[in-house]
């Protein structure tokens, strides 16, 4: 399995909290059945000096780029705009 470090960067426009409390429990649906099938290591969210939500860092780890892919291509988080700036990174 090959591991991915991935932070990810909330928008900060005014409707951004909203869009980010809207899918949430998408997000950690997503993140339980991910957890099952032993692809979620581990995740939680950026908080920034105040204590709020602005991003997200995850470890999760495919057998190949195309496991990478599909997460992209189903995050609730990309799919409803929640997450600006995702940067992905090898991990080990």
């Amino acid at each position: 399995m090959k591991q991915y470090l991935i932070y990810a960067y909330d928008f900060t426009d005014s409707e951004a909290l909203s869009r980010r409390l809207k899918v949430r429990p998408e997000h950690f649906e997503k993140a339980r059945q991910m957890k099952a099938a032993g692809t979620f290591v581990i995740g939680g969210a950026i908080l920034n000096d105040a204590g709020q939500m602005i991003g997200s860092t995850m470890v999760l780890q495919f057998e190949d780029e195309d496991g990478l892919n599909n997460w992209k291509g189903s995050e609730p988080y990309i799919l409803g705009r929640v997450w600006e700036k995702i940067e992905i990174r090898p991990f080990k």
